[in-house]
């Protein structure tokens, strides 16, 4: 997915002459065309100042991309990207390398596991996460003349590829990938694995619709269309429950209709704590009960039982499931 956002990146260039990469502290694993690299600037370990320099380029009409791990490009560039891109309406394109658990094995420290929610809540900010390498591609061309700043959560791994181009791709628009009763919601690296579980069910009997959410803000009105018509609603996410898609969902959900309206609605995501785990990817979703075998399990307990959906949604404890 990151090779996919860099090459799109090198070929906006070619004919754009205003797209400009900018690089922290390492380079950017691609070869880059001869019309970007000119435009390329690596500025080892100056996140925030990479922040501002961005800014000051969008001023004088330049498209900046900044380029880091998520943690840092989100955490330490904070300030920055609230106060001199967003307040002041200079937008940039800040990449997210590594969200989620994808760069676990490098320690707390770069999980980035409150990324989105972070970012939603800056005025003006657009938040993005894409599920493929080819979702991104589609991606890319939009963000050359989106009024304001994206962040775009990239995972370091493209594949499986899921998304299908039939389908397109518009900022804020959630696409269905699967219909069914019961409806699993989902983006970024959990798309995949929510339609493997829905495949599941399906031959266990249980028709699961799948709807991946790329774009987190601005949401997809549609979302509350969809979620009324479900039996039953399963919101999961590589984050924290707190703020991320599941939040965003939740509010847009009170904000247009009543509870009465709504079915039975689940969250599953990453708990509240810093991830204390080196590992890969898979090794920390299967610990989290997030794979997609677990979230058979999961769903099948809760079709077959009766309760409060909540007691399970906030995770506070994954062993009864």
């Amino acid at each position: 997915m990151f090779r996919a956002c860099m090459n799109m990146i090198s070929e906006m260039a070619k004919t754009n002459p205003n797209v400009v990469l900018i690089g922290c502290d390492h380079g950017p694993g691609v070869e880059l065309s001869e019309e970007i690299q000119s435009r390329y600037f690596v500025e080892p370990i100056s996140e925030a100042n990479i922040a501002g320099m961005a800014t000051g380029l969008a001023a004088e009409g330049y498209i900046p991309y900044i380029l880091n791990h998520a943690t840092f490009n989100t955490r330490k560039t904070y300030e920055q990207i609230a106060l001199d891109a967003c307040l002041q309406k200079r937008p940039i394109r800040v990449v997210g390398m590594g969200g989620g658990l994808t760069t676990a094995h490098l320690g707390p420290t770069h999980t980035a596991i409150e990324d989105v929610a972070i970012m939603r809540a800056i005025p003006d900010m657009t938040v993005v996460v894409p599920c493929d390498a080819d979702e991104m591609t589609r991606l890319m061309p939009h963000t050359l003349t989106w009024p304001g700043t994206i962040y775009i959560r990239c995972a370091k791994y493209g594949r499986p590829i899921v998304s299908d181009d039939k389908a397109g791709f518009e900022i804020g628009k959630s696409i269905l990938m699967r219909e069914g009763a019961i409806l699993i919601i989902a983006n970024g690296a959990m798309t995949h694995r929510a339609l493997t579980a829905a495949q599941q069910l399906s031959d266990k009997g249980i028709e699961c619709g799948v709807l991946h959410v790329h774009t987190v803000k601005p949401l997809d009105k549609n979302i509350v269309d969809y979620v009324k018509k479900a039996r039953k609603v399963f919101i999961v996410e590589e984050h924290t429950l707190i703020g991320g898609l599941g939040s965003a969902c939740l509010e847009l959900l009170i904000d247009h209709s009543v509870p009465a309206e709504l079915p039975p609605i689940y969250r599953w995501g990453l708990p509240d704590a810093f991830v204390q785990t080196y590992g890969d990817q898979d090794l920390l979703l299967e610990a989290f009960n997030l794979q997609p075998e677990q979230l058979v399990k999961r769903i099948i307990h809760s079709v077959e039982s009766e309760g409060a959906p909540f007691e399970i949604a906030m995770g506070k404890s994954y062993d009864d499931v």
